[in-house]
């Protein structure tokens, strides 16, 4: 959700349809054999001692500029809730990828730790309603936009936090490292990822329902924003067309406030000009505002994971989704064992279908998506000595399976326990204000 922007051609002049449809097409999928792996961490900031009190935008301020004065080999970046991101540079390999991330962030949170300040890997504010720390004109303009659809879209700006893994596109040629293959593969492994790596059960000191809170919220912003394309066999004529039919978030100018328009469509504003005729650099940032559960962007972006807890807890999603993808005989396991699922989905995009939404209300729970959890981790378990996995990224591994997929748990499960007291037996769960403190201080562990 940063101001990062992908790669279309600055120049000023205006563009037509079939000119915006040959542009995407040329930079949203770049084939190739895959041999790059990179993740985009988000984090909550907390207060060390009182953890649930909210940080002051003066401390943020401070701590964000002594991160920044940290020699890193990641980019760090601040979402409009004034939640921290770190972008890997691509790794040739994951264990580059988990050594560069871990030194990083063992550099980000020393910094904020001599400032009173910690990390959390929870995939949404459990506590705090969504309050913006970021005050510039794309973020005034994507609130006033998302508005329009209801809360959803300030607490998925200010209060959600993931985990995205970026992998290469895959080849051109068809097969399990194939393109086509590996997108329709990312959109239904998706669900399972969703449900295994659930983290965010709770909002406004209750439990929502839902163990994966911030996936709620991603598919209540409305399918025009957070909406997959139809799946075909052309991804790229696919994605055109969904980036073609997509809403303007918003026209920019120089001077004064943006231009927020109300249902007009890329390929609209391609046919009427106006308020003035869109550019390629119009399409380029048009593309940032989108934010599907997968997101080419020349490679693949998988975005539909919540962030983890603990220090490394980043770690297993990272080698699961590689090793599922990169590796093919793992790939293709995964293929196989994703293929009865889809038939849930009944056909309608990610992530506004029956199987992306019980994944994300139920997580593991549900026995389907528990048994192909299983089976995609024993794949990429068998897969990590074959990527030049370390033992201890493959023992990370093993002990996420034998703590959660092994019993239909994930960690919103431990949150839930941890915070609310839960009782299975039959007395439920205490509001998350009545318990002590420490249960607050676990949680940011």
């Amino acid at each position: 959700m940063s101001d990062a922007a992908s790669h279309c051609t600055k120049a000023r002049a205006a563009v037509d349809e079939a000119e915006v449809e040959g542009l995407i097409r040329g930079i949203c999928f770049k084939t190739g054999p895959p041999r790059t792996v990179g993740v985009e961490l988000e984090w909550l900031v907390h207060e060390l001692r009182q953890p649930r009190l909210p940080v002051t935008s003066e401390r943020l301020e401070a701590a964000f500029a002594a991160a920044r004065a940290t020699p890193l080999a990641s980019a760090l970046t601040v979402e409009p809730g004034g939640q921290l991101e770190l972008s890997s540079p691509p790794a040739a390999s994951l264990t580059e990828c988990v050594r560069t991330v871990s030194a990083d962030l063992d550099a980000v949170r020393a910094a904020l730790r001599e400032r009173g300040l910690g990390l959390a890997g929870i995939g949404h504010d459990p506590w705090h309603a969504p309050r913006r720390f970021l005050r510039r004109p794309r973020y005034d303009a994507m609130e006033t936009s998302l508005d329009r659809t209801g809360p959803a879209g300030r607490a998925m700006m200010c209060a959600s936090a993931s985990v995205q893994v970026c992998l290469d596109a895959g080849y051109e040629e068809p097969g399990p490292l194939g393109h086509v293959r590996r997108w329709w593969l990312a959109h239904q492994l998706g669900a399972v990822l969703v449900a295994a790596f659930a983290n965010s059960p709770m909002a406004g000191n209750r439990p929502t329902g839902w163990v994966s809170t911030r996936q709620l919220r991603w598919a209540q912003i409305g399918a025009g924003r957070a909406g997959a394309p139809v799946l075909d066999a052309d991804p790229r004529g696919a994605w055109a067309r969904r980036v073609l039919d997509a809403p303007v978030m918003c026209v920019r100018r120089e001077d004064g406030p943006w231009d927020v328009p109300d249902g007009l469509t890329f390929r609209e504003w391609t046919r009427s000009g106006t308020p003035r005729p869109p550019t390629p650099d119009d399409l380029d940032y048009h593309l940032t505002t989108l934010f599907p559960p997968v997101r080419p962007r020349g490679h693949l972006e998988l975005r539909m994971i919540d962030a983890q807890p603990g220090d490394d807890g980043w770690i297993v999603p990272v080698a699961v989704t590689t090793a599922l993808f990169d590796d093919p005989e793992a790939a293709e396991t995964a293929y196989r064992t994703v293929k009865p699922l889809a038939e849930r989905s009944l056909g309608r995009p990610a992530p506004h279908n029956p199987l992306w939404f019980d994944a994300a209300r139920h997580g593991l729970a549900d026995p389907e998506l528990r048994e192909a959890a299983a089976a995609c981790f024993a794949a990429a378990l068998a897969a990590l000595p074959r990527l030049g996995a370390t033992s201890e990224v493959t023992d990370a591994v093993a002990a996420y399976r034998d703590r959660y997929v092994v019993r239909g748990r994930c960690p919103a499960d431990d949150l839930l326990d941890r915070l609310l007291g839960t009782d299975r037996t039959g007395s439920g769960p205490r509001p998350a204000d009545e318990l002590p403190l420490p249960y607050g201080k676990d949680l940011y562990r």
